[in-house]
């Protein structure tokens, strides 16, 4: 099955002896590819145009990928799918820390690579809510949450920047608040169970969230951990008419 050819997506490995082979599949898959050989020129290709998915190596010359993850994360709302030659877990709980959203090992099977390019996109275009609620706000403990805009508003007013993975977990939360989650549901709601990932990772992205929302991520008040349990939202969460003006 072909994806439509607006679905666009950046490659960035400095190996052309895979980059170019597999951007020729993946476009003979029905992606539209752009490539770039290094983080700087990554940079550029973002200015120009807004890719629908980033398949980033880690290992390169100049700015590594987990760097350019992180500038994803703090600046735009595009997944990212990791490409690299280390498989160790330590290394996959980086890439997913940092605001990734998968992970796939070199070398790896492109067809296993399109399921989870697929599996990342239809994600990341689940609508938090349905009917009228899907254009309401999120108000908790003084912050709000645009699910429309992906926007994450402070007490103060300030938009803090929040990475797609990151969204996805604080939306479980405010669809079950004062509600015990455990990991396994933590990534049936996030991740998915096709992504294969394990519970570390909801915990560190659970600790980037923290650091985001809490006023001390060491003392949490709003996200608890439920030893045993899980995690649970501890706060109360309304539904606010947005002001689109």
């Amino acid at each position: 099955m072909s994806e439509p050819a607006q679905t666009r997506l950046l490659l960035v490995d400095d190996e052309s002896s895979l980059r170019e082979p597999l951007a020729d599949y993946l476009t003979r898959q029905g992606f539209t590819v752009r490539q770039a050989e290094d983080a700087a020129k990554a940079r550029v290709a973002l200015t120009e145009e807004t890719p629908d998915l980033v398949l980033l190596d880690i290992m390169m010359p100049g700015e590594d990928g987990l760097s350019l993850c992180r500038h994803l994360s703090e600046s735009k709302n595009i997944p990212v799918i990791f490409l690299t030659a280390k498989g160790e877990a330590t290394d996959r709980i980086v890439g997913l820390e940092i605001g990734g959203d998968d992970y796939v090992v070199k070398p790896f099977e492109p067809r296993e690579l399109v399921a989870r390019i697929r599996s990342v996109l239809r994600r990341a275009s689940k609508a938090p809510a349905t009917g009228e609620e899907e254009d309401a706000l999120y108000e908790f403990d003084s912050w709000r949450l645009d699910p429309l805009k992906r926007r994450l508003i402070d007490p103060e007013g300030t938009v803090v920047p929040i990475s797609s993975a990151e969204f996805r977990l604080l939306i479980a939360f405010l669809t079950h608040p004062r509600q015990v989650l455990d990991r396994d549901r933590l990534l049936d709601m996030v991740q998915g169970r096709e992504a294969h990932l394990f519970d570390r990772a909801v915990d560190n992205q659970v600790s980037r969230l923290r650091r985001k929302i809490e006023v001390d991520s060491r003392d949490p008040k709003l996200i608890q951990t439920v030893w045993g349990g899980g995690y649970r939202l501890a706060a109360d969460v309304r539904r606010l008419a947005p002001d689109r003006d």
